[in-house]
């Protein structure tokens, strides 16, 4: 798995535990626990969005690669 992919995936996981964590903080009026899972979501769709980021960016290292072998 590349860094890209595991990023992106770490960040989904990040996103449903704080979804999960957000809906038992409104569940049992706890707004630390909510106001946590709202936090860990912000991160994960951060985390995925550095995954992705770099994905384009070996993507890009790639065909610049393949140009120049092309040459």
């Amino acid at each position: 798995m590349g860094d890209g992919t595991k990023d992106q995936a770490e960040g989904k996981f990040d996103e449903v535990k704080g979804k999960v964590k957000e809906s038992v903080g409104k569940a049992t009026d706890d707004q630390s626990i909510t106001q946590q899972g709202r936090a860990d979501q912000g991160a994960g769709k951060v985390e995925q969005g550095i995954g992705k980021a770099k994905d384009k960016i070996s993507d890009a290292v790639d065909s610049v690669k393949d140009k120049a072998s092309d040459s």
